[in-house]
């Protein structure tokens, strides 16, 4: 006995049964005349045209339908009120059906995502059907979430009576993601030669804090992390951000605090949209920044470079920036190059001070880590997106991550209800 072999047989069996069902559920929406009149966009009257068929694919398989076609007799627009009532206006693929391909889609590449509905779901579609369905889906998430943000921005006036948020954290940063080569045309790069591989996409989160573990260090409330991002300028990235954190409760939040590197666009976008915020630079950042610092200081000494960088590691917890820099200023060697990158990395500990108060950030059960989104570039763009021989469109790459960071943010059924609603 080959019970596989049954299993399979009997599996297509009934799916064949329910699209035969689903096909009598379905018929006669959307067709005929309604009480009524269908008007177009413009204003005018709309005149049915008769039934016209569509054969639509749903996660049962095949569908046959038919519903009535609406012609404008001003401008010629046609309507199909049968496909708007279904949610399959411009497609082919049911919700249900286009909701497996989206997510299909997001996870894997989409050669892969094709081989999994099939081995999972029974369902045959091609590569390029799936890349379709998954960035259109993607593009309309950004458009859904979008108008979430400007809904919530246009409320924060109104101030609505909701429950304290004792701290919110905002953090972000940016990760290279390779593009084509029509995307890269003119922009400067890391390359030997000057040129571009990738573009930096943009991606922050939003997450809150309402208590500390037995040993006193910060800790993260389950499932409240929400994620946004994009290929796109700093300015725009800043709005963004700003409106997922005023979606997310800014307005009643009794501490902000912004979590990231210490570049000029991070501390920028924290100055003009969370100006009452406590900003922290990510502490292993600015022990990358000591660790640069002792491998310049000390070059060709190794005992020393680990001497120092221990030491001076040690004076970063405890917030002790300017005994590092007084201590590096007498260690700066004669070299004129080695000399202007000391300064760099001085400058960069010297401009930042008051950001790397370790301790006192401790003592006040803050986190000092932007672990959250470290883990966030990597699971929501670089799993995706920056896979072996990937390139992708600014279309493209924008679609997936407005998918992912949705499916991250666990909204991916809010989305779904606020489309059948």
């Amino acid at each position: 006995m080959d019970l596989e072999a049954w299993e399979n047989a009997l599996r297509v069996a009934v799916l064949a049964a329910g699209a035969s069902l689903l096909a009598g559920l379905i018929v006669g929406i959307g067709s005929g005349r309604g009480q009524k009149d269908v008007l177009c966009n413009c204003g005018g009257r709309m005149e049915s045209q008769g039934l016209k068929s569509k054969e639509l694919l749903t996660i049962l398989g095949p569908v046959s339908y038919g519903r009535s076609m609406f012609q404008c007799s001003v401008c010629g627009a046609t309507r199909y009120p049968g496909d708007e009532i279904l949610d399959i206006v411009s497609t082919t693929r049911s919700p249900g059906l286009r909701r497996m391909m989206a997510r299909a889609g997001s996870q894997s590449t989409f050669k892969e995502g094709c081989e999994d509905l099939k081995v999972y779901a029974g369902l045959e579609v091609s590569a390029k059907d799936l890349e379709r369905v998954a960035e259109g889906i993607g593009q309309e998430m950004e458009v859904w979430a979008g108008r979430e943000r400007q809904k919530a921005v246009g409320l924060e006036e109104a101030k609505l009576s909701r429950q304290t948020i004792p701290l919110l954290y905002v953090s972000y940063d940016g990760t290279g993601v390779p593009m084509i080569q029509a995307e890269l045309a003119g922009r400067k790069g890391k390359q030997a030669d000057g040129t571009a591989k990738t573009r930096e996409a943009k991606l922050g989160c939003v997450f809150t804090q309402t208590a500390t573990d037995a040993q006193g260090f910060a800790v993260r409330d389950p499932e409240s992390t929400t994620f946004t991002g994009a290929i796109e300028s700093a300015e725009a990235f800043g709005w963004r951000i700003h409106g997922e954190a005023v979606r997310r409760g800014l307005a009643a939040a009794e501490q902000v605090v912004v979590l990231g590197d210490g570049a000029e666009w991070v501390k920028s976008v924290a100055e003009m949209h969370f100006p009452d915020a406590i900003l922290i630079i990510d502490l292993y950042h600015a022990r990358q920044h000591i660790a640069e610092l002792c491998k310049v200081l000390f070059w060709g000494a190794e005992k020393k470079i680990i001497q120092y960088r221990i030491r001076w590691w040690t004076d970063l917890n405890e917030g002790k920036v300017e005994k590092i820099v007084r201590q590096a200023r007498r260690e700066i060697p004669d070299d004129p190059e080695a000399q202007k990158r000391a300064e760099v990395e001085i400058n960069y500990l010297e401009k930042n001070k008051e950001r790397m108060r370790y301790a006192d950030f401790r003592a006040r059960g803050l986190f000092v880590g932007s672990g959250v989104i470290e883990a966030g570039c990597k699971t929501v763009i670089g799993q995706r997106l920056k896979q072996s021989g990937m390139e992708w469109s600014l279309r493209g790459a924008n679609a997936i991550i407005a998918l992912r960071s949705v499916i991250k943010s666990g909204r991916f059924e809010d989305y779904w209800e606020s489309r059948a609603g």
